[in-house]
């Protein structure tokens, strides 16, 4: 049990954050009872990614930027491809189109499961760690490692490899799988489907802590179907913007604390939040047939607003992933040719595509040669910290009374809802809590 402390001066500090990818550090200040500050100070050193890409040609930042994360690199080479695309005015056709979402469900599907059952579940299990979880718990890893394989064989099946994928290339695919290699993926895909519905009753059972957020949700949006590759930027707050809006509406700035910039919605005073919980209040309605009765199952309401609930729409994602999966594999047209011809042309270009942990937008200027002379890429992790600070300090002012220890699991625990990946935003945690 925790014991008691006083309401004066405090300090607590964490040398680093569990379970979360990257490295990073959080300063809490308390005084006179009252949280007086909360910084996320992400100190990896930035990667430069923009600036590397200036003057490489307009094909490689699809190869390049694969390489800014090993989890999602299929969503910063969709957006890469969408943005350089959008520049020269080409359109890719409906298969090209189709099986590029299909490699995307195997991203979705590897990361919910590494998120949800190594790197989250861990917390409301009573767990310290992914270890302690699999000698206590063996079945659920054993899950959880069958979902991801999964993930892993669809991103393999079309990509070439499940990491870095080697066939995804400007205007479709170097090779498109043939139909026999997708259909013998079925088996896998059926039993991922199970074992994602067993995830979603796993999690709805969980103890959540009780925090309800007023943050706008921002999430891409296609009328039809739940946003993954596509979509016009929306939110809860009545946006509603074509993708080359996007730097119109949302405005990254400097952080003294951080080597990531920070976004806020232009002219708007509260965070705004992307990922699964923005998807699911924005399109829910798209969700297939099992994913919407899962979601009904597990008591979700229409608009999730408890960030601790992620964990189970997460879940509803994994098992629409699967769906989505087998619903394009039954519809599999092979493309032929397998990718379009992308010709270059000086112009700029907007991409955003739904990474797991939310909106990844791109953007690219090129001259008439296709050399790009600038380039800008805003991942969902920087865009979500401005939420993650606000929810750490409404978290930590209802709950100065714990103990540092308990505390600072607490605040790790609320930092794991976000499933942050530090890399992409560049870079999570050292805690540092003043209490004055």
């Amino acid at each position: 049990m925790s014991h008691q402390v006083p309401r004066g001066e405090r300090d607590l500090s964490v040398a680093a954050l569990a379970r979360v990818e990257g490295e990073g550090a959080m300063r809490l200040r308390v005084a006179d009872g009252q949280v007086t500050g909360v910084e996320l100070n992400i100190y990896e050193p930035p990667r430069f990614f923009e600036a590397l890409l200036r003057g490489r040609r307009m094909h490689e930042p699809v190869d390049i930027t694969a390489r800014i994360c090993g989890i999602c690199p299929v969503a910063y080479q969709m957006s890469a491809c969408a943005a350089v695309e959008d520049a020269c005015g080409v359109e890719v056709s409906a298969p090209i189109r189709n099986l590029r979402r299909l490699i995307y469900c195997g991203e979705w599907i590897q990361s919910h499961a590494l998120h949800i059952y190594l790197l989250h579940a861990p917390d409301f299990l009573g767990c310290e760690s992914a270890l302690v979880l699999a000698r206590d718990h063996r079945e659920v890893v054993e899950r959880g490692l069958r979902l991801r394989k999964a993930g892993n064989e669809l991103i393999t099946a079309v990509g070439g490899r499940d990491s870095h994928p080697v066939n995804v290339r400007l205007g479709g695919f170097y090779r498109a799988p043939a139909r026999a290699r997708l259909e013998g993926l079925r088996a896998l895909l059926d039993e991922a489907l199970e074992d994602a519905l067993a995830t979603v009753r796993m999690t709805a059972a969980f103890d959540m802590p009780d925090l309800e957020l007023a943050h706008t949700l921002v999430a891409l949006s296609e009328p039809g179907e739940y946003p993954i590759d596509r979509g016009r930027l929306t939110s809860t707050a009545g946006l509603d913007a074509p993708v080359e809006a996007f730097s119109e509406h949302i405005v990254e700035e400097h952080v003294a604390h951080s080597t990531a910039l920070h976004a806020q919605l232009e002219g708007a005073e509260q965070p705004y939040l992307v990922g699964p919980l923005a998807r699911y209040a924005l399109g829910r309605e798209w969700l297939s047939p099992a994913a919407q009765a899962a979601a009904g199952e597990a008591g979700l309401p229409k608009v999730v607003r408890n960030p601790y609930q992620s964990i189970v729409v997460r879940a509803v994602e994994a098992v629409y992933a699967v769906e989505e999966a087998l619903r394009l594999i039954d519809g599999y047209e092979e493309p032929d040719p397998p990718a379009r011809t992308v010709m270059p042309r000086a112009g700029v270009g907007h991409g955003a595509t739904e990474a797991p942990r939310g909106i990844l937008y791109h953007r690219y200027e090129l001259d008439d040669d296709g050399i790009i002379t600038r380039a800008t890429i805003v991942p969902p992790t920087s865009q979500n910290q401005r939420a993650l600070e606000a929810d750490l300090r409404d978290y930590a002012s209802r709950h100065l009374h714990l103990d540092d220890d308990a505390l600072r699991w607490r605040l790790e625990q609320a930092i794991r809802n976000y499933d942050p990946c530090i890399s992409c935003a560049t870079h999570f945690l050292d805690l540092t809590v003043e209490r004055r």
